[in-house]
Order: structure tokens, then sequence, then C-alpha cells
């Protein structure tokens, strides 16, 4: 592997390693550097700042949901609707159950929300890819009815289920009392798309 990789690589855990343990506002560049065994000049080569290991780290993290999605997708065994459901719940349980794990993971989703919301927005529309794709499939097998094109309906199924994306940063509800409130909201929405033939 490419030294300069594995370099990267070595930084970012320990950043994530520190983060996890610290939080976020209490790492200095210079002690993931140090962690490191380098000079806080030389991690300044690999990340301009700490925020932008943040993002790595919330990148690194996203692999594996992305993965999900893309698993989501291609299963042509199930319905559309099914899917749609698997995949809202699939991102409300994964996402609840990293920030209760870890209050940190919670800081360093909100630093990345207020200082690059760009980020997010980019996380949404790969996001829409796959909620496109299981719209269009759903079209195409005469499940679904949409009254506008599948990234619009995707956008807005996105902004219907924001609450559940990150529900701690909205609520303080349990994952019993989230699991009634997405299922209802799906539930109407489901009724919506589904194709009148169906």
């Amino acid at each position: 592997m490419d030294e300069r990789l594995d370099t990267r690589d070595a930084i970012l855990k320990a950043a994530m390693d520190r983060i996890l343990h610290y939080g976020y506002g209490k790492t200095t560049m210079a002690e993931i550097a140090s962690d490191c065994s380098m000079s806080a000049g030389n991690i300044y080569r690999f990340f301009k700042s700490k925020i932008d290991i943040a993002e790595a780290m919330a990148r690194k993290i996203n692999v594996e949901v992305f993965q999900t999605y893309a698993e989501l997708a291609r299963d042509e065994d199930r319905s559309s609707l099914e899917r749609l459901k698997e995949f809202f719940i699939y991102r409300m349980e994964r996402t609840f159950e990293l920030l209760e794990k870890d209050d940190k993971i919670l800081e360093v989703a909100e630093v990345l929300g207020e200082e690059r919301p760009t980020f997010a927005n980019e996380q949404l529309a790969q996001e829409r890819i796959y909620l496109s794709e299981i719209l269009n499939q759903g079209v195409a097998m005469g499940e679904l009815k949409l009254e506008k094109d599948a990234n619009f309906t995707a956008e807005m199924l996105q902004v219907a289920f924001m609450k559940f994306g990150y529900p701690q940063l909205w609520s303080h509800l349990s994952l019993e009392k989230l699991h009634r409130e997405i299922t209802g909201v799906m539930d109407i929405i489901c009724a919506a798309l589904r194709s009148k033939s169906q």
C-alpha cells in the first residue's frame, strides 16, 4: 500500500481514538501528532485542520451505511416499499445506536453540521442515488406511482424523515417511541406512493 495512505490512515485512527475518548473540543492537532509520534507540522501535510479529520472520520463511518444502501437498491426479491421502509429504519437505528453508544460522536456530528454543511448535503445527495434507484424500480415493477420524478421524490422522503436521520439532535425519545413514529410516517407515505393497481 502507498506509504502516504498508510500514514494518513494512522493519523485518522489516532485522531478517532483520541476524539472518541476526550471529545472533539478537547482534542488538539498537536496531541494527535504526538499520538502518531510525528511533529504537529507534519500532520498538516495530511489534514489541513481538525475539522478535516472530523470529516474524514464521518466518511469512514459512512462507508458501511452506503454499502447497506447499495445492497437494498440491488435486492429485487422484495418490494420497493419494503426496501424503502428498511432503508429509513436501518438509517435511524444505526445512527441512534452509534450516538447512544458514544456522545463524542454526537459532538462530531454537531460540529460537522455547523462548520461543514456542504458535507451533510453531499451525504444526502449520495443517499438520494440509492433511494431514486429503489423508487425507479418500484415504478418499473408497477408497485409505485410517483407524482414527480424519482430524484425529487427521494429528496422529499429525506425531508419527511429528517428527524429520524439523527434522532438525538431533534429529540430525546427512546428507540421504541421513534419506531412508533417512523412506522406511522412510513405507513402514510407508502399509502400515497402505492400504485392504485396494487
